[in-house]
């Protein structure tokens, strides 16, 4: 389809895949319908998976800048990916960063915000003191992913297991030397076994920027094998150039039809001048921050409008992040850029349900809302009632509430 092919039809698929006819039932303590009750419906957090990473989070020393940080992340954001690069995590044998990676992912659990860990196994930031030896090395990331997976169950339940496999075995260390004798496949079908046997309530990825030939290759092997790939993740780096909106389609599609869900892991784009090589950092520009705006909202708009897609997951939260780039969604003073307030309209505005109605004579009141977490207040002349309820594809989406 052309751009304007896929952006013509985006809001009926969202319609569609994105939300589902709900009703609340009220009664009173015979279990009588209750007619004329007000009903209150507040969207608290959405099911689909609107993230970014949060590897600064508890760090700054400023309590003003950390307070900024902290409200506007969890402003507009529900998902958050977690640091794990085996170099930075554990720089000498037996000294990890178990204890920062805890707080942090903590801090998400209290708001409600989901957590993912990246990456466990990857041929970069690779340990100084890790080893090149191939069995070796496979010993020593089985005992990482084991620890590791295992030791965060029940706060970290979502993985980046291995990261780029596809190029591994152009590195010279211990995994890739792993990945030139063993392959691509092999390997990161071992690291996925590790981590669900780790915690077999994971939800496992495999995560790639290498979007071709090599990268379907691997994903068609692993599920031929049934490996325990529960998604796929696919990068998204646009420092050169942003993404065609046919060419995002084509990837969703491509990829979709795998019968995975696809997370979008690693998302930028650019509100300054494109490319890698520049003096770090280098600046955000008016204009720039116009058009990544401007291409923020189309992108949003299509991923979430492909009912394969789960998750979107920027890549930094604010300016001068990986590689320097302008790539924020906040500038590097936190202030927020058009491209954090057009997302916000979307994700907690025009993809999101409020409304007030009232129960009909067989005490229902029916709506139609997005897929997620609800809260439903209830008022009667006797007063008024608060229930949680969960909107979710596949089910019949009613809550009865029991009014005096």
């Amino acid at each position: 389809m052309t751009e304007a092919e896929i952006m013509a039809g985006a809001e009926e698929r969202i319609e569609r895949c994105r939300k589902a006819e709900a009703a609340v039932r009220v009664v009173d303590a015979k279990g009588q319908p209750v007619a004329g009750a007000r009903v209150q419906v507040e969207q608290r957090r959405h099911a689909f998976l609107f993230g970014c990473n949060v590897f600064p989070v508890l760090s700054y020393h400023d309590p003003r800048l950390e307070e900024k940080y902290e409200r506007e992340f969890s402003d507009l954001l529900n998902y958050a990916t977690l640091g794990f690069y085996w170099g930075a995590y554990e720089p000498e044998p037996g000294r990890t960063m178990d204890n920062y990676v805890t707080k942090q992912a903590g801090w998400c659990k209290d708001r409600g915000i989901a957590t993912k860990g990246h990456p466990l196994v990857w041929h970069e930031v690779y340990p100084k003191w890790g080893p090149s030896e191939v069995e070796e090395t496979r010993a020593k990331e089985r005992a990482r992913v084991t620890e590791i997976v295992s030791g965060f169950a029940g706060l970290i339940d979502r993985w980046d297991v291995v990261n780029e496999a596809t190029v591994s075995a152009g590195f010279d260390n211990g995994v890739g030397q792993w990945a030139k004798r063993d392959g691509a496949a092999k390997l990161v079908g071992e690291a996925l076994g590790w981590a669900r046997a780790a915690n077999p309530k994971a939800f496992l990825l495999y995560n790639d920027y290498n979007v071709g030939t090599d990268f379907e290759k691997l994903v068609a092997d692993l599920i031929s094998d049934k490996r325990s790939l529960d998604a796929i993740g696919i990068q998204s780096h646009m420092h050169r150039e942003e993404w065609p909106i046919a060419r995002v389609w084509e990837v969703c599609e491509t990829y979709a039809r795998f019968g995975k869900p696809l997370h979008f892991t690693e998302t930028t784009v650019l509100s300054g001048e494109h490319g890698w090589e520049r003096p770090k950092p280098w600046p955000s520009t008016l204009e720039g921050e116009a058009g990544q705006a401007d291409y923020v909202e189309k992108l949003y708009t299509v991923l979430f409008s492909h009912p394969a897609v789960e998750a979107i997951t920027w890549w930094d939260f604010m300016d001068g992040g990986w590689q320097g780039a302008p790539a924020g969604l906040v500038r590097a003073d936190l202030s927020p850029k058009p491209a954090y307030e057009r997302l916000l309209g979307l994700v907690k505005g025009k993809w999101w349900t409020r409304l007030e109605t009232k129960t009909d004579g067989e005490g229902k009141a029916a709506f139609r809302g997005f897929f997620g977490h609800y809260r439903v207040t209830v008022s009667t002349p006797s007063g008024a009632l608060t229930q949680e309820m969960e909107l979710v594809r596949g089910d019949q989406n009613v809550v009865t509430v029991v009014v005096k």
